[in-house]
């Protein structure tokens, strides 16, 4: 099967995960708005979020997935089952301690994560009742991770990529149940942890039932410190700092924004959006890249592995570059048609489209970082993405503190795209400098044009945007606003692609066809 088609294929799993996320979002907006019971339930479910992505999407994922990979493809099955049982145990044995740690220093943890809500005892006991609720979430979303590495080596991904859409309908569930009962904002909020919890079961039992179908059958056994595991930890660990890093540019962001009522909550609205292109394109191509990666160095072939990341960057920047200019220029009637109906006011909307126009500046940035990191940890080196993510979250924190004060919500959505941006150049220099990435003749010559592209788009929905701007108003009818909206985002598809047919900006027949086969094994 083509690289291609395999990104296609998590990518559209991703886009209907997000769609249903964003169906979410739509419904929160509907009925807790930027409040007190919006922003304590984001706050809960951000801690658990964050060792998600440390440790099952960050820390576990870059370590697990190559060595699991290289011993499938170096010693086979029953090699690489034994080495999936020996990391059960261990990472069942360190989440089951954080888990009780976490639980008794609830309290605390969420004074220092949301520092603003100690002065509202109400807000902040919520937030307390909604984070012990939701973070057993994150044994389930571990076990998660490994099970969809182990059938990411096996070229197995849909099953992984179609399970997040189950936290989506529990949660969507739980909103429509709240609307229907006509609760208060802390009894939807408390509806909202409780189907988290349920989700994340049903997304476990999902990969597990998947694995199962191929013959991988993991075993609980006694946790050991073997030679393998040794090697896993020692590999992880920087990547877990590397993770606790970046996650302190999300934190900074929250910290500082819980001082501000609905600023929290505003971060939210727009980074749901910025994340749906940002998922189907970057976690598409971190899940397939690094076991192709991995493979490829196993087997020596080097020119290979710059081959598929070249075009794994070209891909991401086909589609990256026109979503970030489309978020930047049509954001007001992005928010307004989709966020703007019951407790979100139209002053919400300006804030949150504001912040979604700065975040959509960033998303190639973001992007680059799924293509370039898979270079550093399919080669066992995670040690030097800490450094720059420790470099970027110094960027971040000083222009949070900088720009706070004066953009609020925008400001620090500034302060994360430049931080994000930092990052990837980061990373490209180093694979430049060290002789395992260089930008081929294909890529070269495309990326101007694509450049040339957006800029026509952009300068077409710029036009079409402001001849609109009667229709993009609170007192229009929501159908005609939505039909207004839709047709700037097809209008805006049909002029891109007419522009790179016209520049030549991209092989579309190639990927039509899948032009990245995968070279058999000899």
């Amino acid at each position: 099967m083509s690289l291609a088609r395999q990104f296609a294929g998590v990518a559209g799993s991703t886009l209907g995960s997000r769609l249903f996320g964003f169906l979410r979002e739509t419904l929160m907006a509907l009925a807790l708005g930027a409040g007190p019971s919006a922003d304590a339930f984001y706050a809960a479910f951000r801690f658990p979020n964050l060792f998600r992505r440390l440790f099952a999407e960050g820390a576990f994922n870059a370590a697990f997935v190559p060595m699991f990979s290289r011993t499938l493809e170096g010693e086979g099955h029953e090699a690489a089952q034994k080495l999936a049982d020996e990391v059960l145990a261990v990472l069942t044995l360190v989440l089951g301690g954080i888990t009780a740690l976490v639980m008794i220093f609830t309290p605390l943890i969420v004074a220092a994560i949301a520092p603003g809500f100690t002065n509202d005892k109400s807000k902040f006991d919520l937030t307390v009742q909604l984070f012990r609720v939701m973070f057993p979430y994150l044994i389930c979303m571990s076990l998660t991770a490994m099970t969809s590495g182990m059938l990411n080596a096996y070229r197995r991904f849909m099953a992984a990529a179609m399970a997040p859409i189950l936290l989506n309908l529990a949660t969507i569930a739980a909103l429509l149940i709240g609307v229907w009962m006509h609760a208060d904002g802390p009894t939807v909020a408390r509806l909202l942890s409780w189907s988290v919890l349920v989700g994340g079961v049903a997304q476990l039992a999902t990969v597990v039932i998947a694995a199962r179908m191929i013959k991988i059958r993991t075993r609980l056994i006694r946790p050991r410190l073997t030679p393998a595991v040794k090697r896993m930890l020692w590999l992880a660990a920087p990547v877990a700092v590397s993770g606790g890093i970046t996650q302190v540019n999300l934190f900074v962001g929250q910290i500082i924004a819980s001082a501000q009522p609905g600023a929290i909550s505003i971060l939210q609205y727009a980074d749901r959006l910025y994340q749906l292109p940002l998922g189907v394109v970057g976690v598409a191509i971190g899940v397939v890249l690094l076991p192709e990666l991995s493979r490829a160095l196993k087997a020596g072939n080097d020119v290979e592995a710059r081959h598929t990341q070249n075009r794994a960057l070209e891909f991401a920047l086909f589609l990256t570059l026109p979503a970030a200019v489309a978020l930047s220029i049509i954001s007001v009637p992005i928010i307004r048609v989709l966020f703007e109906h019951g407790a979100f006011s139209p002053g919400t909307t300006l804030a949150t489209a504001r912040t979604l126009a700065v975040f959509g500046l960033g998303l190639p940035g973001f992007v680059m970082i799924r293509v370039f990191a898979p270079g550093f940890f399919a080669r066992e080196d995670t040690r030097r993405p800490m450094v720059f993510a420790a470099v970027s979250v110094v960027v971040n924190v000083v222009l949070s503190l900088v720009l706070f004060p004066y953009l609020i919500e925008a400001g620090l959505a500034a302060a994360e795209t430049a931080a994000g941006w930092v990052n990837a150049m980061l990373l490209l220099f180093v694979l430049r400098r060290r002789g395992h990435f260089e930008f081929d003749r294909s890529l070269i010559r495309h990326f101007p044009r694509l450049v040339v592209s957006c800029v026509v788009m952009g300068a077409a929905l710029y036009a079409a945007n402001h001849a609109m701007a009667g229709i993009f108003q609170p007192h229009t009818g929501f159908v005609r606003q939505l039909v207004a909206l839709l047709g700037l985002v097809f209008g805006g598809v049909v002029v891109y692609f007419a522009a790179v047919f016209v520049t030549g900006a991209a092989d579309i027949r190639g990927l039509a066809r899948g032009f990245l086969r995968r070279r058999k094994a000899a």
